[in-house]
């Protein structure tokens, strides 16, 4: 029987090793899967505190519906009745500016009277279809793409804040093409963002397909009692094949070995597992010293691909304390505004049923890429800062009756300039290293729907290159 051992538990090795465990069957011999994860519990970032009637997420929140793979997914799972879509109020998303939230307009008419950016910074806007294409062959950084298109104000508030909310980076670094390559696609199919924009208007009506809270074309969706319900299933599905706090120490790799498996995965305590195959399923960081025996340009490269720290701070209050529910998704803070808080999501309005009767939970994030310092500070520091932000931002001055601080110092993978060519590497070194593959957030997507997608993809690379040996 064959045998491929997937390193780590987050959603990406844990959606590839069942995608194999379900081909086992049309390999010749079978094959066994074990996916090995060092901490007590798998799903990565993706955990979810229940606490006498509060469900709070400690890392992302959902996925957007607008992808098959994900879907495809909960229906493997048989978790279809427990998909819990956002409610319709989170289309309303905010933006702290000028010293008050400002509802986002979702039409053009309404963004021209809006005060989020001064009048100079709107007509800015209107010549977008005018502006002028990227030198060929250029990786742009995401700020350079922003100002060329809708000007530096805009880039810097609109996009910026943006930026703030899908990776906690910095505009001045990420890479355009490798962190948001829609919107490099729709420049190279389109030219200009409107007509871009435009064109999908018309692709969605003829499909009858609107857009949803959470974005064009879907809908930001959980599950009933939280995101981890979906790892769960995954792990339950997976059974004995996961090993919990099973730390990877070492992998060789021995070719010269006629009729033996060719890779040994050394686990803590010194017990070594030979297997046909391997997956690196863990973040870039903790992959490089796994590498490093094995390919010293592998390591390197992986070790460029760098994280930002971020914290996540949830705090429950009494809804009279508050005002009430708030009516919306929540706001993001664009850098150099004031608060030191990226943003804050109204979960408890996202997904009815979070706080307890009477109760709202908010989840504060504090960090990124501009902040690193914030994951270290200590508790009373962060809780301090972040309800200063919020008395600034929200006018809420009254004490929360539930707090609770997450941190994640590898953070958010942050694509910057460079990136593709550094995974051109990575894909020219693996090529060297027959049997050995590398999945997860780091490298192809650092949403939960592209970690599955890509993961689904490896995964049947995996089983055929098993059905090859």
């Amino acid at each position: 029987m064959k045998r491929i051992v997937v390193v780590g538990g987050g959603v990406a090795g844990l959606t590839a090793a069942l995608h194999i465990k379900d081909g086992a069957g049309e390999i010749a011999g079978g094959v066994e899967v074990l996916l090995l994860e060092g901490g007590d519990r798998v799903g990565g970032n993706i955990r979810t505190d229940r606490d006498d009637g509060w469900i709070i997420e400690c890392g992302p929140n959902g996925y957007l519906d607008n992808v098959s793979t994900t879907p495809a997914l909960v229906k493997r799972l048989k978790l279809e009745r427990r998909v819990q879509p956002a409610d319709e109020g989170a289309a309303k998303r905010f933006l702290y500016r000028n010293g008050r939230l400002n509802l986002l307009a979702t039409n053009p008419i309404a963004f021209l009277a809006s005060p989020v950016l001064s009048l100079r910074g709107r007509l800015r806007i209107l010549f977008e279809p005018f502006s002028g294409s990227a030198k060929p062959g250029r990786d742009e950084t995401v700020y350079e793409f922003g100002k060329r298109h809708i000007g530096h104000e805009a880039a810097t508030v609109l996009i910026d804040a943006m930026v703030s909310g899908v990776y906690a980076g910095n505009i001045h670094e990420l890479s355009l093409a490798s962190a948001f390559p829609k919107m490099a696609e729709m420049e190279a199919k389109h030219g200009s963002l409107v007509k871009a924009m435009m064109a999908r208007g018309r692709e969605r009506r003829a499909a009858k397909k609107p857009g949803g809270p959470a974005g064009p074309g879907g809908t930001l969706t959980s599950f009933d009692d939280g995101l981890d319900v979906l790892v769960s299933a995954l792990a339950r599905e997976l059974g004995d094949s996961v090993w919990l706090q099973c730390t990877v120490k070492r992998i060789k790799r021995d070719s010269s070995t006629s009729g033996a498996k060719p890779w040994n995965v050394v686990v803590e305590g010194g017990a070594s597992l030979q297997c046909d195959a391997v997956m690196l399923a863990v973040p870039a960081a903790p992959a490089v010293p796994l590498v490093q025996p094995l390919d010293a340009t592998l390591a390197d490269t992986l070790s460029a691909i760098r994280s930002a720290g971020l914290v996540v701070v949830a705090l429950g209050y009494e809804a009279e304390a508050v005002g009430g529910a708030p009516d919306g998704f929540g706001f993001l803070v664009p850098r150099g505004t004031g608060p030191r808080i990226l943003g804050c999501l109204w979960d408890s309005s996202l997904f009815p049923g979070r706080a307890p009767n009477g109760k709202v939970l908010l989840r504060v994030m504090i960090g990124g890429a501009h902040d690193p310092q914030a994951v270290t500070l200590d508790d009373h520091t962060l809780l301090g800062i972040v309800r200063k932000d919020l008395r600034t931002t929200m006018g809420i001055d009254a004490e929360p009756v539930l707090a609770r601080i997450y941190r994640h110092p590898n953070g958010i993978a942050q694509y910057t300039v460079g990136h593709q060519q550094r995974l051109d590497t990575i894909h020219q070194r693996l090529e060297r290293l027959p049997g050995l593959w590398v999945t997860g957030s780091s490298y192809y997507g650092v949403s939960m729907n592209a970690c599955i997608a890509r993961a689904g993809d490896q995964a049947d690379e995996i089983l055929r290159y098993l059905d090859s040996l």
